[in-house]
């Protein structure tokens, strides 16, 4: 917890607005030294870990997006007072991904149905989500249209997906899919465009910027994205350490060039935040600060 607060203490000194709770599905269920040491801090899980986590990153001035892996619907709830945007990547619709010899066989928690039904609990609760798509898993052309297309209707249904990201896999020498190929930027730039077309409007289209060339993410913006997602000055992609951010001065140019203006956002987008049901109580004064903060940068998405 002590590190918890000074990291988020020294993001907020550097201008972050956001803290990023990013972690695996209940490790608690596979370390046992990790429940003791749940056990240690006073926690029964780590969904209590991360409640109290997201407070301590509030306090310090930041606003939680928290992304855990599968949560329960209880757990989104109590979640929901100390978040003001969640997400979950539902990375592919396909259960032939879970076969035998397929790239999720061993992971129960990449079940669709499970993943399918939290972005459905999350609707129900009025959290503003962000979800995706993963690239080069093996699965087909349809099954990404699928996956797209469950996307929409799941919105259409609550109206709670702020953004979809549309990532590539890439390959590390630590997985077992060390060799397999990464998908291109033609593959990922016509995903992007697919995704524009298929999802309405309102759902804004992301892919990473740390893991395209410099050079490829013009494409990225002529097939439709118009947000590139958080950029820390402060910690490296966890996820993806290999990929280092780009400075957002380099970013910003290559925005212009392309025609528009590279601004900041708060994790929770402007139209949610106005949304009384969307934005928990608790949280309004929160991100009403945050927003003043930023005001003379903004409401990071693309505008023409």
């Amino acid at each position: 917890p002590e590190e918890v607060r000074t990291w988020a203490e020294r993001g907020r000194a550097l201008g972050c607005v956001e803290a990023l709770m990013c972690l695996g599905d209940k490790p608690e269920l596979t370390f046992p030294s990790y429940r003791a040491l749940l056990s240690r801090w006073g926690h029964a899980s780590t969904a209590d870990y991360l409640a109290r986590a997201c407070a301590i990153a509030l306090d310090a001035g930041l606003l939680p997006h928290t992304n855990a892996g599968l949560l329960t619907r209880e757990e989104l709830a109590r979640l929901r007072p100390l978040n003001v945007s969640m997400g979950l990547m539902l990375e592919s619709v396909s259960g032939r991904l879970r076969g035998r010899g397929q790239v999720h066989q061993w992971a129960p928690d990449k079940e669709p149905r499970l993943r399918l039904a939290m972005l459905e609990d999350a609707g129900a609760l009025r959290i503003p989500f962000t979800t995706g798509l993963l690239l080069g898993i093996g699965e087909t052309s349809a099954e990404r249209i699928d996956t797209l297309l469950a996307i929409r209707a799941a919105h259409r249904r609550h109206g709670h997906v702020q953004e979809v990201i549309v990532q590539s896999f890439r390959a590390k020498p630590t997985i077992g899919r060390s060799d397999a190929p990464e998908p291109g930027i033609t593959d990922l730039a016509r995903m992007l465009a697919l995704a524009r077309l298929l999802l309405d409007d309102d759902v804004s289209v992301q892919a990473p910027p740390n893991l395209s060339a410099p050079g490829e993410l013009a494409t990225l913006i002529a097939a439709g994205l118009n947000d590139w997602g958080g950029i820390s000055p402060l910690t490296p992609d966890y996820v993806n350490p290999e990929a280092p951010w780009p400075h957002v001065a380099q970013l910003a140019e290559t925005c212009r060039t392309a025609g528009y203006e590279l601004r900041r956002r708060l994790p929770i987008y402007p139209a949610f935040a106005a949304r009384s049901n969307f934005l928990a109580p608790e949280l309004r004064a929160a991100v009403g600060a945050a927003g003043d903060a930023y005001r003379p940068h903004a409401p990071q998405e693309i505008v023409p």
